[in-house]
Parts: C-alpha cells; structure tokens; sequence
C-alpha cells in the first residue's frame, strides 16, 4: 500500500479485542519508517498504534462512506475483512437487509425475525429479471439458476452451507419455493405441493433443538428438482447426508431429540395411539435428558397434524404411518430398558419397556432380553455366548436403537422419493444441497471432523470454480493472464482423507481391540512433523490438532473408532429379522444388499456383515461411507453449474437484527477466501462508459474525445502512473484494489474545489449586489440635500409659465370662434341636402314596403300551407315515437315498479283474485259435471242410433224376405198368364195385365224403398256411400237398359235428367261464386289490416296480448275455423240434394203411373211395354239380383254401422282427453291458488318494505313467466299465420284461376287492383341503409370482413369502423326482413370470428386495437339504432326511421360488452409486454443529466448477468412507443374515452414496474437518481400535456413515482424533515416509505445517509396509518373498463364499400 494513502485524514481500520474491529482516522501523516501512527478514534479519544517492527504491516485504509453499503462487496475499493464486516454491518442493522453478494456468493444473515420479502409480488418482481440488476435475494440466486439452466442447457447446482442456526434450511426452503412457483404447470400438477410437503416431514425425523437452534438440521441434504423439456417442475430426489443418530439415544443440556419424539408424545390422546402406551416425554430416557422438552410458540401436537397430512399427501397412508409411530414408540421404549449388574450384565424380562417393546415389535421378548446382555463370540472350533458388562450393554441398546431409527430414516426418505418421483423423461435438474457448514466447538469429535471434512471438500471446489471464472474473465476481456495465488487445500483433504480411511481402517482390522488412545498414537508416528496441517496438543495424548482452510481444530479422539465401526449385536437383528410385524420387516430387507434409499449410504446407515463372516472382511466403516458419498456428491456438483449461498448466524443470542459473531464464519464459509482472491487479482471493474460518466469531472475539454476508450486511457495515464495498477480491456477497465478509492478521492477533491469556486462566484455577486444597493441609497439622499437650493429657481420658471399661458389662451379663443362659424354654416348646407335625400327613400321605401308586404303575404300562405303539412307529420311521427315509449314502459322493470305502487291494496286485489279464482274453479267443475253428463247424454242417444240402425237392419232382412215372398207370386202369375194366354180373352186379358202391372210396381217401389233407407243411412255416415248410393241408382237405370220397349223412354228421362242437374250445378255454382268473391275481398280487407297493426306495434318486435295485431289474428283464425264448418255443411248438403234429384229423378216417373187412376194414352201405351218387360216369359227376376245388388246394399249397411261404431268410439276418445285436458287444467289452477296463498301468507309476515319488494318479485317474475307462455302462444300463433297465410294464397290462386275461366273482364281488373294494393303495402317501407347477404355467403363475408382483414394492409385506408357498419348494415336487413335465425348467426358468428383472431394473433397490439374500435362501434350501433329514447334522442330523423324494426338485441349488447372487456384486458396485456423491458431501462438507468450525476463503482454481479446487454432502451424509447400506441388507438377509431383509459393504465403499470423496481435497488436509491427519475417523470407529464389527456386521474396514477423522487431528496435529519415527510407521501405506503429511507445511500460524499432519529420519527408518524403492508405495487392490476354510448353522425346509405375488400356480393338496398 502506498504511503500516500496513509496521509493525514485518513481513515484506517485497528484491531480490538471486542469489536473486532475499530474505526479511527490519522491525525498526523505516515511516513515510512515510522515506528506508530497517530490515531484518533469515532468517540474523540487519541491513541497511538504500535506498528510491527517487523514486517510494519499498516492498518487497513476504510473506503469511502459513497461506498459503504454496497450490495456486491466485491466493489469494495478497499477489500479485506474490516470492510466486509463494515458493509455487512451497515447493510443488516441500519437498512435491513439480509442478502448480501460478494462476487459469486450470496450471503444470508438470519435476521431472527420474519421479514415480508418473501411473498407472491417479490417472486413476480425477480422472475425474469437479471441478478445484478436487482438487489440480492435468494429469489435471484434462484432465478440466475433456472435461466442458465434454460438458456445454457446445463445442469444446475445451489449449495447452501453454514453453521446451525444460521439459515440454511429455510434459504434451501425458499429456492425451492421460487422454483415451484415460476416453473409453471406441469404434467403432474401436485409436484410442486409434494416437494413443499417433503420439508414438514425430513424437519420432524432430521431437526432437532439445539442451543444455537430451535429447529436445527442434524443431516445434510441433496434435493435435485427435475424439470421437462419445458423446464417445468416434474419431480424430485432426495439424497441425505450423515445423520446425527447418536442424538436419539443422547442429547446435551437444554437440547432436545428429534422433534418426531415429542410430537408424538404429545397426541398420545387420540385414540388411535392408545395401543402406543405412550405418555408424557419426561418419562422417557430418550427424551428427558436435556431437560428442555418445550420450544416456545411451537404446539407439538399441532405439528404433527401438519406432519400427518404432510405424510398422506405424499402417499404414506394411515396403516403406514401408524406402523411408524409404533416403531418409533418402540424406540422411547427401549432407551427405558434397565440393566442391572455390575461385572457382567443382567437384563430382568420382568422390565415393563421392555415387554412393551417386544409387543410393539411382535419379538419374542425372552431372546430380546438374553441379547440384550450377552453377545455371541466366534472360534474357529465353537460359538460362545458371552455375557456383557453393564456399560457394554446399554451401549449395546442404544446402538440398537439408532440402527434401528437410521433404518425408519432411510425408509422415509426412500417413500418421500417414490411420492416425488415422475414418469416423465427428466431433461435437466437443479440441485439444491443443505449441508453443515464449516463447525468448530471447545470438544470436537468425529462429527465435527467428517462435517469440516465435507467443507473442505466444498471449499476445495468453488476455489476451483472462482479461479475458473476469474480466468474466463481475464481471457474475455484479454487481459494478461496472471496466475492468481490462493489457498490450495488439497494437502488438507488428503491428510483427513488418510486420517479417515487407512488409519481408522488399519484400526479396525489389525486393532480390532485397539483404544482410541493407541489410534492416536499411530496418528501422531505417522503425521506429525511430517504434515504441515497436522499437529498435536501440547497437554494431551488423545487429541490431535488439523489446520484447515477456515481455522484450527482440535479434534478429541475419545469414540472416534467405535463412532466410526457403529457396531451392532448381530443377534438382536436376527432378533427383530424374525419378528411378525411386516412393517419392521420391511425396514430390515435385504440389509446386507440394498443400497441407500437415496443412492448412497451416508445418512447415517450401517451395513451389518453377512452371517458368518469375519470382521477381517472389507466391511465399510462409517467415514468410507461418508467419503464415498460425499465423492459421489462432488461429481455431481462438477458435473453442474454451482451457485453458492452462505448463510450466516449474527448471534448467539437469537435476538433479531444484531450481528456481533460473523468475523468466524466468513472464514469458515469461504467468503473472506473469496475477497481475499478478488483483491489480489482486480476486484474493481468498469465499462468504458460508466468510468467516463463517473469521472468526467477529472477530464479536461481538450482531453474530451470522440472516441471514450481512448479518452479513459488518456486520462488514466495522466491520473494513476503505475500502469500495474489498472488493465484495459476489451470492454471494461480493471483496476487493482485501492485505485477505485484514489479516484473517487480525486474525484471529490475536484468537486471540492468546484464548490468553492462556486461559493466564490456566489458570494462575490451577492456582495457586489449589495455594493449596489448602498450606491443607490447614497445617490438617493445626495438628491434630496440638492433639492432645497433649486426652489427659489423653480418659483420663477412657474411665474413665467402662467404668463404665456395667458397669452397663448387668448388667440386660441380667437382662432376657435372663427372655426365654429365655419362649421355652422358647412353643417347647415349638409343638413339640407340631407334632408332632402331622406324624403326621396322615404317615398321609395313605402313603395317597396307594399310590394313586399304582398311578396310575404303570399309567401306565408306557402309557408303556413307547408308547415300545417309537416305538423302533420312530425305529429304522426311523434305520436308513434309515443307509441313505442309506452309499449317499452310497460315492458320495463320501472313501470311496474310504479304500478305496483301500494302493495298492500294490490294484495287485497290478489286475495279477491284468488277468491274469484275459487269461483271460477268451482264454475269449471260444474261446467265439467255438464259436459260429462252432457257425454253420457250424447253416448245413450249413439246407442239409440245404433238400435236404430239395428232395427233398418231387421227391416232390410224383412224386406228381402217380401222379395222373395213376391218372386213367389210373380211366378205363380207367369204360369196363371201361361194359361190364359191360350185361352185370349181380351178383357181379362187386360185386366191381369193391369194386376201384373200393379205387382211389378209393388216390387219396384218396395227395391226403391230399400234403396233409399240405404241412401240415407249412407249420408248420415260418411261421404264415401254417396257414391254407393250412386252405384244403386245405375242398378236401376240397367233394368231400365234391359227394357228394350222402354229404350227410348229412358234417353228422354236421361237427357231430362242432365239438363236439370246442370242447371241446379249452374244455380249453386253462381252462388258460391258471389260468396267466394266477397270473402276474397273480406280477407284481403284483413290482411291489409294485419299490416297496418303490425306497421303499428312495431316497436314491441313481438304482438302481445291485447295488442291489435293479435286482436286481428284471433279474429281471422275464429272466421276462417267458422267458414271452415260453412263449407262442411254446404258440401253435405249439395250432396244429399245430389242424392234427392238422383231419387226424384225415377219418383217422378213413377209416380206419375202408380198415382194416376185414369191412365192416359201416353201412359197405357208405355206401362204395356214396361209391363211386357217384368212379365216377359225370358226375363228371369233372380236376374234382377244377379250382380249381387241386394248384397252390396246389405253390405253397405253394415259398412255404415261400422263407420257409426268407429265415429262413436272416436267421440268417446275425444271427451276423454277433453275431460283428462280439464282435469290437468284444473290441478293447474289448483297448484297456482295454493301458491299464491302460500306466497300471500309469506308476504304477510315480512315488515312493509319487505313485503313490497318481495311482491314486486314475485309478480316480476310471474309476468315473466307470462311472458315465456306469450311467446310460446305466440310462436304458435305465427306457425298457424304461416300456414293460413299458404292456404290463402293457393285459395287466392284457385280464385284467379276461376275468375280468368267463368268471370268478365271487370273482375279481372279488380284483381289486378287487389294485387296491385299488396304491391303498394310492400313498397312503403324506407329500406335504405341496409346490405343484404345471403346464406351461402355468410361465411365469405366473415373471412373478408374478420380473418382476413389485416389492421396494417387494406384496415389503414378504410374509414374507422367500416366492419362494425357493415356488420351492422347486414343485421338491419335480416331484422327488416324478421328473418331471427340470420340474426343470430351472424351475431354469434361475428363474435366467433373476433375471438378466434385475437386468439391467433393476441399478441400483436394493432390487431387488438383494431378491433377494440370494431367492436365498441357494433356495441354503439347496436344502442343507436335499437329505438330506445336514451341512445335515439341525438340521432337525425333519417337515423330514427332506419332503427331495428322486430328484434330487441340487449342480450347480445351484453356479450358484446363482454367482449370488449376480454378485447381490452388483451391490449392491456400486450402492451405491458411490449413496455416491460424498457421501463427499467429508460426510467431509472439511463443517465439523462451526466454533468450532475455519475454511477457508484459496480460488483462482480453487474458484470456477469445471465445474459449479454441487451439493446439499451432509452426514455425516448418509452415516448416513442406511448406516443405509437396513442397513434394507433385514434387511427382505428377509438373512442377518446377509451383512449384516455389505456393511457392511464399504461402510466399505472410504468409507474409500478418502476417505483417496484427502485424499491428492489438499493442502488438507485439516492440524490442524484431521484433527480434523474424526477426529470424522466416530467417528461412523461409534458407527453400528456401535448396530447390534452393530463385530466381524468392519468396524471395521479404517476403520483406514487413523483413522491418517491421527492422523498429521495428532500432533508431527512430533523424531526421537522419528518413531518415534512409523512405529510408529503401520501400516495406511497408507510411500508414502502420506510423502505425507501433504508435503501438510500449517498452517491457522493456530499450527502449524508438517513439519521436513526429521522427514521424513527418517521415509523412513529406513519404507524397508526390503515393500509395494506405490502411492499410492491401490483403491476397486475386493470382498472374497470367504462366505454360511454358515442353515437356515430356517419349515415348508413352513405357509407361506401371499398372494392378492395371483395365483398362485391352484397347487395345494397
């Protein structure tokens, strides 16, 4: 070290007995040679330190206080061990904080107290984040660990080490905690829960109470945590390390055993542990020998309800764990076994424990007791049962116990790792090792020395690593390789290893009786004076002395062979071998073989030699173990990348936030090694830029350079001579210790002397400023005394002045009557001419004013006629505007809200209601008792009917029975007339022929008369008999045919016949034409009324009940059901007029024979014929039936009863289901009265405003209901309009067929004016404003408008919001043409569409801005045009007619409302993603001011992040891309609204991520950064001024980040600075103020660090604040999107499709 910085004023460091160390400053300078320095210490008392005369060694100079504090003690100026203490101290006690980095370490100070830097928000803020960018965490060193483990594709190591109580299990804890919670989901989705559940239970069986700690680890761990391909979490192994199992059969004063011990005895109350026999743990020897069996604030029977279900999460069920604690029952058992005796051993069967332990074990207690006391010897010719001595047998049971927990242990840790263990391929792993630290007590045993040996190991290798790493740096950066000297602890390891393995192994197989005395001396012949590392105690021979890398300890060779044999009695494990309890033989399965469960053996286990063989066979010792394992463990960690964390214990004491014992254990950890090393190479290094910002003030201007790197080595040549002090490289500057600290001295000389100039220069011109104000006042009272001797002048010069005044008034008196007389007469002669030019206009305007009092009279006939018209219209329009309100009012919620305006009036209603109900029920029953009897009336008179029937079908058989009675006789007449005939007497010829002509028409009237019974009996039944009838009356006419005499006869009846059933068709066919005529012009007359109803309640969209519409529907349905019956009776009764005049037809002939007593000579001359024809000897009358015409018209009376059967059968179906129909209506209403009763009884008991809100529901929701059976009705309704509005139009169509065949031409035109009136109706509606797209073509619309629009192509050039109108256009047309199910698809389509675009490209922030606009102007479109007064009342009268004519589309402004928001919270999102890595960078790094300011000397860490610098982003960066977003957002269209509500929660998220970021930097918590960060700010304010959007709560969400700066620099020393304080930072937490006040440190020596009483005042000033404790702000948060109704001025029909979005097959109407 040079002299010169051992000047006057220099700070040092001296030793003390106490302290350590002590600060003092030189009060004298140092010159070589000097024998003692003159010092002064911090409390002002002199002293004088002796320097060693030998070497004369100087005190270690202190850095400069802008260094103190560092979070990388590694940018120490001045590294040795006082500074590391000094920082450490600083950093813990005055700012709180327990990380500390020094170079690649991390150091952890067990602060004693919980302290809330661990939750969800510290996690989110280090992930992704590099680790010098952020202050030291675990969560960094974590982080650092996974990102290389993904970026390098390497395995990964964190090895955590240090003394008890120092830490380490809750470090190692936590980076598995960060690891669970960054790494994602996985394919199994509990690991990160198992892994986190393996730590309740490795505490309970592997922690104990120690005097340093509560909850000390007694074994070392490996966890490797395995990640996929994804580097998702995907399971995990356990390794462990030496276990203290000598702790479960011993434990020291105020310690305890193994927390699993009192756990259990503490549930011995529940009854599953009842069979344990179990009690209080001062019963058990086990447990009561530290006499400390209570942890304060820990309830052990609460933990082990957390380690039970720490066990069943991992798979462990009830039976095993049961199982388990029986074992472990056994254990406190068996240290309570007695032995008795004094020479030899003698253990009584009659010991209660041990019974109770054999019963638990399921052993045969009397083998348990006999080797318990004798052991079995072996000779080559026999086997020897030896008895044991008293203190050999209770070793005998303790070692049984440990062996027996070392099996349970590993047993534990194998199940944890089945539970943990992953069916997915592993890619890589992070290791997370647990281990003793480097340990030294005042009696030191074989523990300690397999412990310190591990350390060794470890510190051997990161020496190896740090030497690694420092040599990539020097080649990096080409710098000359210079081989770094330090410690080389190989000589050490290979003395313990040898200590360890071929000394206690010769021992154990040549000395198998050897003391541990003897062992010592072999030690001390075979190392001493030969080993610099070995050494002996000078007052004892059992001990032995090793030097290792942290420190000297003395090692105690008492029970260092039998600790390392661990021997077991090979009989008392056959013993419980042969037991029956499953569990334990589970434990004890091939112990000889089985390896570890977690692939090694040195937790502690011991391997038993096979029967039968001999000690002298290669049986590993415990320290073979160890070495083995802990070599295993070394090429694992060899194989990763190690991450280090050392853990520190402050203090013995527990007591939070005192550090007064860490001078040991950074020796020990390796951290002073590790400054050691740093400074003995060049600890300090910058890049060229931050060394030329921090010293810019010791460059010159002509030293100043285009070029900064060879500016620095310009001036680093002329600052420091010795270029051995400082290296350039290729990107950085390395400088030895101490040069950064000679700088920074220079540095502040200069500002030192920059300040005075300053104060010089002020302090003149202030004088000067003064100089001039008292010049002044001397001038001013010179001027005064002068003032007396000019007043005697000053009376003269008045004197003078009133005298020419005089004068010079008179002439201008004279001069101004001369030009008033003048003016007079000018004026005059202008009036005049004036006067004269008024009258002139005067007589013209009267003219003009007649002429145009005729113009406007007549323009106001015009006018009054045109306004009268438009009264007119706007009237209509108004009163339908009306219309619509009223019809919406009362379908609104509010309207019956004021209906039901006196409930309780309303509920006496209801109550009559009900009654009336009653009434109406009661009416219904009796009207059901009238239709049934009414049915049994109908049913008896269809039995009468039938019996009828029945009784013409006895008269058929009756009648037939007379035809063949008159066959009879007809025959007896042929052969009568065979007889007369011969004998030819003319007149009883004639008179027989007129008898036979009386018989044959007997005949003939009796088959008429049956043809007609079956005639009629066929009408009454069914059309279909008509025709039978029809085929009876052809029988007739075939006996007519038959009649050759009669031929002629029957072509004039025929023709008779046909002239008189054309002229009856021709009579009814002219009358139902008249009929069909008027009910055609009846039904369009209907139809037209239909329309204009509809036209009208076209606002509802849906005709309610009581509406016209529906009025006129009901009305058309009851007249076309009644003109439907019309015409079934009209069609019944031409048909039996069809049936009569068939009848008259042949009466009438008849009759005209039958009835006439006086024949005339028409009818004599064709009854001869006729008669001829019946009595003619051919003419057979079986002929008359011979083509079964009797048959068929029995048949057809049977076919009619049939029909009469069925029909009477269909009527008892029809009544009842009419009757079944009115019962169900009836249960209906019956339901309905007792739920209104039930509802009105309710409503009764509730208080007045209960009872008229709960009414208000319920009718609500009745009218609902109501309202859904109205639709229904509704919808049926219009099925049956659909179908009458088919069946008219073929009615229509037949009509026009038959007036174009059989009408004149009048009714031809008055159809084509009944069409031509349709027409009109069709036309009158405005269609325009709509585009219409069919189908097929929906889907080519979507993917025009939706998936293939792209917002930077063909989007830029369309006007804003051309989708969402031309969406909207489509939708108007399918509402006008009420077409429900177009709308629907589209709607849902659309939505679909957006969805499935963000999806693909959520990612990008103008197609989420794009469509943000798109969809909020369909929202508005939708509002604008829906009819309702609130979104229609700025709309044109154009936009008023084109609203939505059928459909009420709230439901879907709904989810389009949802939609919006999702659209929004993906904007939000991507535009965070996109400001994330520039607002650290452009906010707090950048050095904007580089005059003022100037960066403080950085670490090792800042130079070996993760990743290579990134492209620096700037605060322009951040203007430029705000200012981009705000582009974007207005050229889409956005409302302005929406636009202000991105911008403020862009600026939330900015001022979050920043205001985070500096309470996480203790670096840039200073002076200077709060200017720097303040002017960053207000650059931000000036962007929101320019774009007019600083109002509405933008400007406030910067508030928090303003007064963090302000708190950076204002004064924090009084108590009136603290008031200040908390009355400023109202917009920060008392959490983050305190922080803040903790991290800030002075960057230059001109500021002064916060003082305690400041800090003090300010906790006391903010204590009594209500807000939440957290630290971080969420940078997660979104605050609630509003998006007010913006109706758009743009009109639809005005609106042009750009042909570049090929939708050309839309048609626009």
């Amino acid at each position: 070290m040079k002299p010169l910085h051992h000047a006057e004023f220099a700070r040092v460091w001296i030793p003390d007995a106490v302290e350590v160390w002590r600060s003092a400053e030189l009060t004298k300078d140092y010159s070589p040679g000097d024998a003692a320095l003159q010092l002064q210490l911090e409390d002002g008392s002199e002293l004088e330190y002796k320097l060693n005369p030998k070497d004369n060694t100087l005190p270690p100079l202190r850095n400069p206080d802008i260094l103190v504090g560092e979070n990388d003690l590694t940018a120490l100026s001045y590294l040795h061990e006082p500074a590391v203490l000094h920082n450490l101290r600083v950093r813990f006690i005055d700012s709180k904080l327990i990380y500390t980095y020094c170079g690649i370490i991390l150091v952890a100070i067990n602060p004693y107290e919980s302290l809330p830097i661990y939750g969800e928000d510290i996690i989110s803020a280090y992930s992704g984040q590099n680790m010098g960018d952020m202050d030291p965490h675990i969560f960094a060193v974590a982080e650092e660990a996974y990102k290389q483990m993904a970026r390098d594709e390497r395995n990964q190591s964190i090895i955590v080490s240090g003394e008890s109580g120092a830490g380490k299990t809750v470090s190692a804890k936590y980076a598995m905690r960060y690891f669970a919670t960054v790494s994602g989901s996985s394919t199994e989705a509990s690991v990160e829960e198992r892994i986190l559940a393996s730590s309740p239970i490795m505490e309970a069986i592997g922690n104990a109470k120690t005097t340093r700690n509560d909850n000390s680890s007694r074994f070392g761990k490996y966890i490797e945590i395995g990640f996929d391909r994804k580097y998702h979490i995907i399971g995990a192994n356990m390794r462990t390390y030496l276990l203290e199992k000598s702790r479960v059969v011993f434990q020291a004063s105020e310690e305890r055993n193994y927390h699993i011990f009192y756990q259990l005895c503490a549930s011995t109350h529940l009854p599953e542990f009842k069979a344990l026999q179990l009690g209080s743990t001062d019963e058990f020897h086990y447990t009561n020998q530290g006499t400390s069996p209570i942890i304060d604030e820990v309830d052990d029977a609460q933990e082990m309800q957390t380690t039970r279900r720490a066990f069943s999460l991992l798979g462990i069920h009830e039976i095993q764990q049961l199982d388990l604690f029986r074992i472990l029952a056994a254990i406190l058992h068996l240290g309570n076994v007695e032995v008795t005796g004094r020479g030899s051993g003698n253990c009584s069967t009659e010991n209660c424990h041990l019974t109770v332990f054999c019963e638990l074990m399921m052993v045969s207690c009397e083998s348990m007791a006999h080797w318990l006391c004798h052991k079995k010897l072996k000779t080559a010719t026999e086997t020897l049962n030896k008895p044991l001595a008293k203190t050999e047998a209770v070793d005998g049971r303790d070692a049984l116990a440990k062996h027996i927990y070392a099996r349970l242990f590993n047993w534990i840790v194998s199940q944890i790792n089945k539970a943990l263990r992953s069916s997915s391929v592993q890619h890589s792993f992070i290791g997370v090792l647990d281990i003793y630290g480097f340990e030294t007590f005042e009696i030191n045993s074989f523990e300690q020395f397999c412990i310190n040996y591990a350390n060794e190991k470890l510190q051997q290798q990161f020496n190896l690593h740090v030497f690694k790493l420092e040599q990539e740096e020097y080649m990096k950066e080409q710098i000359p390789w210079t081989l770094i000297d330090f410690y080389d602890n190989q000589p050490c390891i290979n003395l313990i290893e040898e200590c360890m393995v071929s000394t206690l192994i010769h021992a154990l197989i040549h000395m198998p009786k050897g003391s541990d005395g003897s062992w010592a001396q072999k030690l001390y012949n075979t190392h001493l004076k030969k080993s610099a590392h070995f050494d002996k105690p000078r007052m004892s021979n059992k001990a032995f002395i090793i030097h290792h890398f942290a420190d000297r300890v003395e090692y105690q060779c008492e029970g260092f062979l039998e600790k390392n044999k661990d021997t077991v009695n090979e009989e008392q494990i056959n013993v419980l071998k042969s037991s029956k309890f499953a569990f334990l033989l589970e434990l004890f399965q091939d112990e000889e073989n089985a390896p570890g469960p977690t692939g090694t053996v040195a937790s502690g286990r011991t391997k038993m030699p096979r029967v039968g063989q001999s000690l002298r066979d290669h049986k590993k010792s415990v320290g073979l173990q160890f070495r083995n394992s802990l070599n295993l463990l070394m090429d694992t960690l060899n194989a990763t990348t190690p991450h280090y964390v050392r853990c520190i214990k402050p203090n013995d004491h527990k007591s939070p936030l005192m550090l007064d014992r860490a001078a040991q254990q950074l020796r020990a950890c390796g951290v002073l090694e590790t400054v050691r090393i740093s400074a003995a190479g060049f600890p300090s290094r910058w890049t060229y830029q931050e060394f030329f910002i921090r010293y810019r003030v010791l460059m010159k201007q002509k030293d100043v350079l285009s070029d900064k790197k060879l500016t620095c080595q310009n001036v680093l040549e002329q600052l420091i001579q010795d270029s051995d002090k400082y290296k350039f490289g290729k990107t950085k500057i390395f400088f030895r210790a101490g040069q950064v600290a000679y700088l920074e001295k220079l540095r502040a000389d200069k500002l030192r002397a920059a300040c005075v100039q300053i104060q010089k220069t002020i302090r003149c011109w202030l004088s000067r400023k003064k100089y001039l104000r008292l010049r002044r006042a001397t001038i001013t009272i010179q001027r005064y005394g002068n003032c007396f001797s000019l007043r005697r002048t000053k009376a003269a010069v008045v004197i003078q002045k009133y005298q020419r005044m005089c004068a010079a008034r008179r002439l201008y008196q004279r001069k101004r009557a001369a030009t008033v007389l003048l003016q007079r007469l000018l004026r005059g002669h202008t009036a005049r001419l004036r006067y004269r030019q008024l009258r002139y206009e005067q007589k013209v305007v009267v003219v003009q004013r007649w002429v145009r009092s005729w113009l406007a009279r007549l323009r106001y006939r015009r006018t009054l006629q045109a306004l009268v018209y438009l009264q007119c219209c706007a009237r209509r329009m108004l009163a339908r505007r009306e219309l619509k309100k009223l019809k919406i009012e009362a379908r609104s919620v509010e309207h019956y809200k004021k209906l039901n305006v006196g409930m309780e009036n309303k509920i006496m209603q209801l109550q009559r209601k009900v009654d009336d109900q009653h009434k109406e029920n009661r009416e219904l029953l009796e009207r059901l008792i009238v239709v049934e009897s009414s049915s049994v009336s109908e049913l008896e008179k269809l039995h009468s009917q039938l019996e009828a029937l029945q009784g013409v079908e006895e008269d058929a058989r009756h009648l037939g029975d007379q035809v063949s009675t008159l066959e009879e006789e007809l025959g007896l007449t042929r052969e009568e007339l065979e007889r007369n005939r011969k004998v030819g007497c003319s007149s009883k010829n004639g008179s027989l022929f007129w008898h036979y002509s009386i018989v044959g028409l007997s005949f003939f009237e009796r088959c008429k008369e049956l043809f007609f019974c079956c005639t009629s009996h066929s009408c009454c039944c069914a059309p279909q008999e008509e025709l039978q009838g029809a085929v009876d009356v052809g029988l007739l006419l075939k006996l007519q045919r038959r009649v050759a005499e009669l031929e002629q006869e029957k072509l004039n009846l025929q023709s008779e016949w046909d002239s008189r059933e054309e002229q009856l068709q021709q009579d009814h066919a002219k009358v139902p034409r008249q009929e069909l005529e008027s009910d055609n012009k009846r039904l369009k007359k209907d139809l037209n009324d239909l329309r204009v109803s509809l036209s009208l309640g076209k606002g509802s969209g849906r005709a309610s009940p009581g509406a016209p519409a529906y009025n006129v529907l009901l009305e058309q349905l009851s007249s076309i059901t009644e003109e439907l019956e019309v015409r079934k009776e009209e069609v019944l009764l031409l048909r039996t007029q069809l049936v009569n005049l068939e009848a008259f037809k042949y009466k009438e002939s008849l009759n005209d024979i039958t009835h006439s007593t006086v024949p005339t000579a028409d009818s004599l001359f064709y009854m001869p014929v006729y008669v001829s024809v019946l009595r003619s000897p051919t003419l057979d009358l079986h002929e008359l039936n011979e083509d079964g015409e009797l048959y068929m018209v029995y048949e057809g009376l049977k076919e009619t009863n049939r029909l009469l059967e069925s029909q009477l059968q269909t009527e008892r179906q029809d009544h009842a289901e009419e009757l079944q129909a009115l019962r169900a209506q009836l249960q209906a209403l019956r339901e309905e009265r007792d739920q209104q009763q039930e509802l009105l009884t309710n409503t009764l008991k509730l208080p007045q405003d209960g009872r008229v809100h709960t009414a208000l529901q319920h009718e609500i929701s009745r009218l609902t209901r109501h309202n859904v059976d109205l639709m229904e009705q509704m919808d049926k309704q219009d099925k049956t309009i659909r179908k009458l509005k088919k069946q008219l139009k073929m009615y229509m169509k037949k009509v026009e067929e038959s007036d174009r065949e059989f009408f004149s031409p009048i009714l031809d035109n008055k159809a084509s004016e009944a069409l031509s009136s349709v027409s009109i109706i069709r036309k009158e509606r405005h269609c325009q404003g709509m585009l219409e797209c069919r189908k097929e073509d929906e889907s080519k619309l979507l993917r025009a408008l939706i998936t293939d629009l792209k917002p930077r192509g063909v989007a830029v050039s369309l006007i804003p919001g051309l989708p969402a109108y031309i969406l909207f256009m489509c939708l108007r047309h399918a509402d006008y043409t009420n077409n429900d199910q177009q709308v629907c698809t589209l709607l849902n389509s659309s939505i679909n569409s957006i969805k499935n675009v963000l999806k693909k490209k959520g990612d990008d922030f103008e197609t989420a801005s794009f469509w943000l606009a798109n969809t909020c102007r369909l929202l508005h479109c939708l509002k604008q045009y829906s009819g309702e007064e609130a979104f229609t009342k700025h709309n044109t009268p154009q936009q008023n007619e084109q609203c939505l004519l059928n459909f009420d589309l709230a439901e879907y402004r709904q989810v389009l409302s949802d939609l919006i928001i999702q659209i929004y919270q993906q904007l939000i999102k991507c535009m965070e993603s996109i400001l994330q890595p520039m607002i650290v960078a452009g906010m707090l790094e950048q050095e904007t001011i580089p005059v003022v300011l100037g960066l403080k000397p950085t670490g090792l860490r800042k130079r070996t992040s993760s990743f290579p610098e990134e492209s620096s982003y700037t605060l322009d960066s951040i203007l430029k891309q705000l200012e981009s977003f705000h582009s974007t957002l207005l050229q889409h269209g956005n409302d302005t609204d929406l636009v202000k509500q991105v911008v403020k929660q862009q600026f939330y998220f900015i001022c979050a991520v920043t205001l985070n970021s500096l309470l996480l930097r203790k670096d840039m918590c200073s002076w200077s950064k709060g200017l720097q960060i303040r002017y960053n700010v207000s650059q931000l304010e000036e962007w929101l001024m320019d774009k007019g959007i600083q109002v509405g709560g933008v400007r406030e969400m910067l508030e928090p980040l303003i007064q963090a700066t302000k708190l950076l620099q204002v004064n924090k020393k009084t108590e009136e600075d603290a008031k200040a304080i908390a009355t400023m930072c109202t917009a920060l937490t008392a959490t983050q103020i305190v922080k803040i006040l903790n991290l800030y440190t002075p960057v230059n020596e001109f500021e002064e660090r916060v003082s305690v009483s400041c800090m003090k005042s300010v906790q006391a000033l903010l204590k009594d604040r209500q807000e939440s404790p957290q630290l971080l702000m969420d940078s997660k948060t979104v605050f609630p999107i509003t998006f007010p109704f913006n109706p758009s001025h743009v009109a639809l029909e005005n609106i042009q499709i750009p042909a570049s979005l090929n939708i050309n097959f839309l048609t626009r109407l």
